[in-house]
């Protein structure tokens, strides 16, 4: 039971580190982030590399559609513009992806201190800084946390026997990606507890793959959340970036045991390989739908018109 407290913890941890880390780079640049996002989507490409740029820098899809979804309701934006950021907001979150799997180790309690100290600042700008850092540090103590518990957890019946379910069932393994990720409103959480899972070897590779990809599905229910009320060109988008991360699931399951025979080609560490390979899943389904973003929307307006 204790083991189970402590990775709730973790995981609460890590959720927390990521929100103050999403605060702390809006405070830093938030006047641009909605002018950016109005003026550079003329074009899907245009919108694709803007909402890339800026889910990187926020360091959330989540938060990135949130906001495009308000800028919809507040006809700031239209739908079609929404099309190409979508798209971006998939490539652009794999950098936390990347971001999770550096060893920091030896620079999380100095980097901890000196974000806890700037955050007593006045000036917004060091505050901000200061949550960034804080953030950072949170976000990879939770990441050693789930690393070290992973094994633990195993010695508990259920987690075993939970574990050994996924191992055998792709299905499973997505549906449990997304429903998680869902409860907890964070793709890049689940990751974390994947790869905690795989760098002890409790977990297959394909399975995490699998989870991984139910992930993409999960978080999209956040964005629903955000439209409702918001109008219909706001709900179209929701629908529009569920639709996309279904189609990349869907186009992906039949490569998993390419991706597992091409993993080790990668990297040499379970987790950088759960993380490229999330990258490659990502771009890829971005890249697909890109040459067709108009039809793409041309078919949400079809399958959601009132």
């Amino acid at each position: 039971m204790l083991y189970i407290l402590l990775f709730i913890l973790c995981i609460l941890l890590f959720v927390f580190g990521m929100n103050i880390i999403r605060f702390g780079l809006f405070n830093l640049s938030a006047d641009k982030l909605k002018t950016w996002l109005t003026k550079l989507t003329s074009t899907p490409l245009k919108g694709m590399l803007t909402g890339t740029f800026i889910t990187a820098l926020l360091q959330s899809s989540t938060a990135v559609m949130v906001i495009t979804i308000g800028l919809i309701s507040a006809r700031i934006m239209t739908f079609p513009q929404s099309i190409g950021i979508i798209l971006g907001t998939n490539i652009g979150t794999t950098f936390k992806t990347e971001l999770i799997t550096f060893d920091v180790d030896a620079v999380i309690i100095p980097i901890a201190i000196i974000g806890a100290f700037l955050i007593l600042f006045k000036n917004r700008k060091s505050r901000s800084i200061g949550f960034l850092l804080f953030g950072i540090a949170s976000v990879f103590t939770a990441m050693k946390g789930f690393e070290l518990l992973a094994r633990p957890l195993t010695s508990i019946p259920f987690v075993r026997h939970s574990l050994l379910s996924l191992n055998d069932s792709i299905f499973f393994s997505i549906v449990i990606g997304a429903t998680i990720t869902a409860i907890i409103q964070s793709s890049t959480a689940m990751t974390g507890i994947v790869m905690g899972f795989l760098t002890v070897g409790l977990l297959k590779l394909d399975a995490g793959i699998a989870i991984v990809l139910g992930a993409n599905i999960g978080t999209c229910i956040t964005a629903i959340i955000a439209s409702i009320g918001g109008g219909q060109e706001a709900k179209l988008a929701a629908y529009a970036h569920v639709w996309l991360n279904v189609f990349g699931v869907l186009l992906f399951i039949p490569l998993i045991p390419y991706l597992t025979i091409l993993a080790p080609k990668l990297a040499s560490a379970k987790d950088v390989q759960l993380a490229h390979i999330s990258v490659i899943f990502n771009i890829v389904t971005s890249l697909i739908i890109l040459p067709f973003a108009t039809k793409f929307g041309h078919m949400i307006l079809y399958f959601h018109k009132k």
